[in-house]
């Protein structure tokens, strides 16, 4: 069962390697790609079974023992993020493959894309599983050098610019990343996880809030925290639809996992912290506001999608159960449903033509099922009952009002007025998109456009795919009872520390 932790990153690797011996065959190219992802899916879901049946699942590679050693291990937490993570590469690359995406132009195969998409999950999954903060930050830099290539494929002088702020923003905070890296090893002589809750403690009160708040920071940058968050709406609206989807869906989340990690693992927390809720109440108010004023449809939805990172921020600040719980579940929530809603904004513009709500109208008219695929996850990112957007949010509130302290309270509000809000952005998105006249049939595109707007024509694998995503996302609300029982156990096990402890280091480390 240890070997199984490995697979999810070797799997990818290989396969990425493969991809690039075979780039003459597209055909295999796409084969071993929804092979590989497939098989990380299942091997997720047995990872999760298994871990909480038993406990966390781990590996020391080489055989060298924790805290010296590499350590990949597998808990509820990893293991939940992961099979939803490779649930939703796997709609993505389906999705891709259908719009073509991963070919230049109508003939030739593309033989970057593949393979660096392979990388990126890798990346993603090593993140997950990675027992130390030196092996977090390879995963971050597989999955931003990966990304470099993704969005800046087919370049034109807007996603070049928008390129630039990216690659920069993202250099820096990996600068940082290493930086606070070397401070945490100087002071506590570790970087391992399971063994940094002894060492931290030992250190001056002052020190452990100082390197718990650079974790924040870096972290924050990467999970697009306000006012950390500049980069985000800048960059992602540029690249193509599922490129989108998958960052949108995976990237930000990771940096919120390892917010979440940290911070619970490594740092003790008796009670709510202010700083964070205050971070948690001006992201969601900031980011709502921000979609509210725009008039294109992937900044708009790049905007929501730094908004609702504050609830996740939310129930991390406070330091409860019941709060980290309502997290793990508004996670789940949420990569699936940002995911969905881009490729949806995928279909959209590959029917209109256009990213511009004033000149896109009467979708609904025209492509129901579309209109269907967005309804669904819009629905649930506004927390209307009975979709699982709605069940997250409920916990998250129950958990801030149990705190009971003035600013828990007023981050509660917040999350109130984020939600109506949210739900007046989906609105204006449906009132602009979809009701009204069927528009005008967009001027011939560009042959050579590898994303093909405007032709009014989309391949069942881009809608299968898209569909998939929403049915999770369904999936999710109708089973949210296990859901919150697991994650529930998820949040007592990342408060409590012991078991992860024990399983790193053994009986003495769990003590």
């Amino acid at each position: 069962m240890t070997v199984l932790v490995a697979l999810p990153v070797l799997l990818p690797l290989l396969a990425a390697a493969l991809s690039l011996i075979v780039m003459r065959s597209p055909r295999m190219q796409r084969l071993i790609g929804v092979t590989v992802l497939t098989a990380i899916a299942v091997i997720a879901g047995v990872l999760l079974a298994e871990s909480d049946k038993h406990g966390p699942v781990v590996l020391q590679l080489g055989g060298y023992a924790a805290p010296f050693g590499i350590t990949l291990i597998a808990d509820r937490l990893a293991a939940l993020l992961l099979l939803t993570s490779a649930l939703v590469t796997l709609a993505v690359l389906v999705f891709s493959i259908g719009q073509r995406i991963t070919d230049y132009g109508r003939q030739t195969a593309s033989t970057a894309f593949h393979p660096m998409y392979l990388m990126l999950c890798a990346g993603v999954s090593l993140a997950y599983l990675t027992g130390d903060l030196f092996n977090l930050f390879v995963a971050f830099e597989i999955m931003l050098a990966s990304s470099y290539v993704l969005i800046t494929r087919r370049t034109t002088a807007e996603r070049v610019r928008a390129s630039m702020t990216y690659v920069i923003v993202s250099l820096t905070s990996s600068l940082l990343f290493i930086t606070m890296i070397a401070l945490v090893y100087a002071a506590t002589g570790t970087v391992n996880l399971a063994a940094l809750p002894e060492k931290i403690g030992e250190l001056d009160p002052g020190v452990q809030t100082s390197l718990g708040l650079f974790m924040v920071v870096v972290f924050g940058i990467k999970a697009a925290l306000v006012p950390l968050h500049f980069w985000l709406p800048d960059s992602y609206p540029t690249a193509p639809a599922p490129i989108t989807a998958v960052f949108a869906g995976l990237l930000t989340k990771v940096g919120v996992y390892a917010l979440i990690r940290t911070q619970t693992l490594v740092f003790i927390h008796d009670e709510s912290w202010t700083v964070l809720l205050v971070v948690a109440m001006l992201t969601m108010i900031i980011g709502v506001l921000g979609a509210i004023a725009q008039n294109d449809l992937n900044r708009m939805l790049s905007f929501l999608l730094v908004s609702h990172i504050g609830y996740m921020l939310f129930g991390l600040a406070l330091f409860t159960v019941i709060g980290l719980a309502g997290v793990i579940l508004y996670v789940v929530h949420h990569i699936t449903v940002q995911a969905a809603l881009f490729l949806t904004s995928g279909l959209i513009t590959r029917h209109t033509g256009t990213v511009s709500l004033q000149a896109m109208s009467g979708v609904a008219k025209a492509y129901p099922l579309i209109a269907v695929l967005f309804a669904l996850p819009a629905l649930s990112l506004a927390g209307i009952p009975p979709f699982s957007g709605f069940v997250a949010k409920i916990a998250l509130l129950q958990a801030g009002a149990a705190v009971g302290t003035p600013a828990a309270y007023a981050v509660t509000a917040a999350a109130v007025l984020t939600s109506l809000l949210t739900l007046f952005a989906v609105t204006k998105i449906w009132v602009g998109a979809f009701w009204g006249k069927v528009a005008e049939p967009h001027p011939d595109p560009d042959p050579t456009d590898e994303v093909t707007v405007g032709t009014g024509s989309t391949s069942k694998g881009m809608l299968v795919s898209t569909g998939g995503l929403v049915a999770v996302s369904v999936l999710i609300a109708v089973f949210a009872g296990p859901l919150a029982d697991m994650s529930e156990r998820a949040a007592a096990d990342l408060l409590d520390g012991g078991a992860y402890r024990t399983a790193v280091l053994g009986e003495a480390g769990g003590e």
